[in-house]
Formats: structure tokens, C-alpha cells, sequence
């Protein structure tokens, strides 16, 4: 068995998380409180990033006009929904990524949608 003070980190992590995760090196000493602030301060930001593109992709494609009571259900449904996301996926595939890309081309569509609309008035 190896020490379990010793949290080992992927080297080869997509570029957002580890732009997040940078300066962490190889491993982690569970026993330092610095390591783990830093590695727990990545995560966070990873997340906030992630949280961030979603609510952009959610206004830019999906969102409707609803009482606000619905609308915070909805966000907070998915500011939860994303926390696990995260946890799960977010050091391993390109999340942050693939969201940002829908996010991009969402708000392309949503702003021509718009330009169109407004010629026509």
C-alpha cells in the first residue's frame, strides 16, 4: 500500500484545469495545509468557471421568460447539478472547454438571431 498522505495529480489535465491546478506539481501532501488550500482553491475556481459558461449557455440558448422563483430553481438546480459534474468529470474531459464552445456559438446564434430580427423592423 502507498502513503495515504500523499494525493497524487495528473500531469497530462485539459488546458482550463490545469491552468487552475498549475503550480501543484505531481503530488499533494495531504498533511500540508498549503497544498491542500491550493488544491481546494483549483477546484473552486475550475468550477466558478464552469458554473459560469453553463448560466452563458443557458441565456444564450435555452432560457425563457419565468417568474423569478422559477428562475432560481433553475439556476440554483444547476449551480448544484454542476458542483457534481466537476467532481466527476471536470479533471478528466474537457468540460470547461466544450461548454465554453457551446456558449461561444450559442451567443453567435443568439446575436444574429438578433441583427435579423431587428432588419426586419
Amino acid at each position: 500500500m502507498g502513503n495515504q498522505s500523499v494525493l497524487e495529480v495528473p500531469d497530462n489535465l485539459w488546458p482550463v484545469a490545469d491552468f487552475f491546478m498549475q503550480g501543484l506539481g505531481g503530488e499533494i501532501n495531504l498533511n500540508n495545509d498549503n497544498e491542500v488550500a491550493q488544491l481546494i482553491q483549483g477546484f473552486f475556481l475550475l468550477y466558478l468557471t464552469i458554473v459560469l459558461f453553463t448560466i452563458l449557455a443557458y441565456k444564450f440558448g435555452f432560457a425563457k421568460k419565468l417568474p423569478p422563483l422559477k428562475s432560481a430553481v433553475v439556476y440554483l438546480i444547476l449551480i448544484v447539478g454542476m458542483f457534481f459534474i466537476t467532481i466527476i468529470f471536470g479533471l478528466n474531459l474537457p468540460v470547461a472547454e466544450s461548454i465554453f464552445v457551446i456558449a461561444l456559438v450559442l451567443g453567435a446564434y443568439r446575436f444574429r438571431l438578433h441583427r435579423e430580427r431587428s432588419a426586419q423592423n
